[in-house]
């Protein structure tokens, strides 16, 4: 079984998620705590109610990054997870945090990588006349969104879309993505020979 530790900065629905489908038997994994960077952020509620252990850690209490990204890292030491998921996590991760959990950290981009890393990237994908947009969750090494791929998913863009209803598309097929490609990687975690080769990566 894996253990997780999922950062949030927002509401959490890539979270909600994740606990569905360990609760369904799909993922064979536990969430050992939810850390958040925001006391106000609504996924903490939803891992309470799922009776999983939250933190929250401000970035606002540190003078520059490297002191959150120590913090952080202190905290998330002590659960010994076997994967770090980053689940609408706001803050970018300095280098010396991506490697001390080297090939151990995964996040979910709302786009079809390598197009459109960073953000606004649905509006991005409408200006470009794309014809089919989706998500993808990566492996997180120092550079962003640029990671190696775990899997993707893919949504048509519909000729009537605007910005909110390609993010709802793409949001509606995250969240059978991420739970998918943490059961994935976890699995090949499991067997070094296989896992995938880290390299070039980062958060967002």
């Amino acid at each position: 079984m894996l253990t997780l530790v999922v950062l949030i900065s927002g509401r959490g629905s890539n979270l909600q998620a994740i606990m569905d489908a360990i609760g369904r038997g799909d993922l064979c994994a536990r969430i050992a705590v939810v850390i958040s960077n925001r006391a106000d952020a609504p996924g903490l509620d939803r891992a309470r109610r799922g009776g999983i252990p939250t933190c929250v850690i401000p970035h606002g209490d540190f003078p520059d990054r490297d002191g959150f990204d120590h913090a952080l890292a202190e905290s998330i030491q002590g659960y010994d997870p076997d994967l770090i998921i980053l689940a609408g996590f706001m803050r970018i991760l300095g280098a010396g945090f991506v490697r001390r959990f080297d090939g151990r950290i995964l996040n979910i981009h709302p786009a079809l990588l390598p197009k459109f890393r960073g953000t606004d990237t649905h509006r991005r994908a409408l200006e470009a006349g794309e014809t089919e947009h989706g998500a993808t969750v990566h492996v997180v090494t120092e550079a962003l969104d640029d990671g190696p791929i775990v899997m993707q998913a893919r949504v048509p863009v519909l000729r009537e879309d605007d910005v909110e209803s390609l993010a709802s598309r793409v949001l509606s097929v995250e969240h059978g993505l991420y739970p998918a490609a943490i059961g994935k990687y976890g699995a090949e975690l499991s067997t070094p020979e296989t896992a995938p080769a880290t390299g070039g990566a980062g958060s967002r």
